[in-house]
């Protein structure tokens, strides 16, 4: 199972928010190259950013930032947040980025989405934010009445990468991942699937991990940022499993 450290970008700066709320901010670095630096020297294989003010504005915000971390870091590295249209994925895979994730217009243009994949074998994964087993959109701030596991089965078809699920009740609240819904997603579909929301202990990676193959990937942002999870360790224990 792949750990994937996230870089949440807001007005610049590397930040995690509490349950997506844009009012609850906290700042980690000033720096998002240095801090995915950071992570790559610690021996991370990917890197997991997403343009905070991009999700709410519908266009990429932090286009800097995320050029500069593209520019530093070797390793693979996937962003969401604000890419809902053929030229934005494509101007960002032209500048290096590994994968797209789109999660708004996977509810409101899923076409986008299978044409997309297509276009771009591979480089392709579908955002799948919820509350309470209901999709949500524009940066968290619309819910809608979009079951998670019918929105994930209808890309089954379309050749997208991954699923990346988020748990938004347990988004930078230290609480744990949501493990019984992302289970039941990973068991749901045949897209390998991606954890994400409360990921904040060893204990959590290896509860994820011993889920099954279908789900082959977590992210985590604020608990490696505060120390709950060292990565070092948390890389080492995965590889080694």
């Amino acid at each position: 199972m792949i750990l994937y450290p996230a870089i949440d970008l807001k007005d610049g700066q590397a930040v995690r928010l509490v349950r997506g709320e844009m009012d609850q901010a906290t700042v980690f670095s000033d720096d998002p190259a240095a801090q995915a630096m950071d992570f790559v020297d610690a021996g991370c294989e990917w890197l997991h950013l997403v343009d905070l003010n991009g999700a709410f504005a519908g266009e990429p915000v932090n286009a800097a930032p995320v050029e500069a971390i593209l520019k530093a870091c070797k390793v693979p590295t996937q962003l969401g947040g604000g890419i809902r249209d053929m030229a934005t994925i494509e101007r960002w895979l032209e500048k290096g980025l590994q994968r797209v994730i789109l999660g708004t217009v996977a509810v409101e243009n899923p076409d986008l989405v299978r044409k997309a994949a297509k276009a771009f074998p591979g480089h392709v994964a579908v955002g799948i934010d919820a509350r309470n087993g209901m999709v949500a959109t524009k940066g968290w701030a619309q819910e809608t009445n979009v079951d998670i596991t019918d929105l994930a089965r209808s890309f089954e078809d379309a050749g997208v990468a991954a699923i990346i699920y988020t748990d938004i009740n347990r988004d930078g609240a230290m609480q744990g991942p949501n493990i019984d819904a992302t289970a039941a997603l990973a068991r749901a579909v045949s897209i390998p699937v991606i954890a994400s929301g409360g990921v904040s202990s060893l204990d959590d990676l290896i509860a994820l991990r011993d889920c099954g193959a279908g789900l082959n990937g977590a992210i985590s942002g604020r608990a490696l940022y505060d120390g709950a999870l060292d990565l070092v360790e948390a890389l080492k224990v995965l590889k080694n499993a």
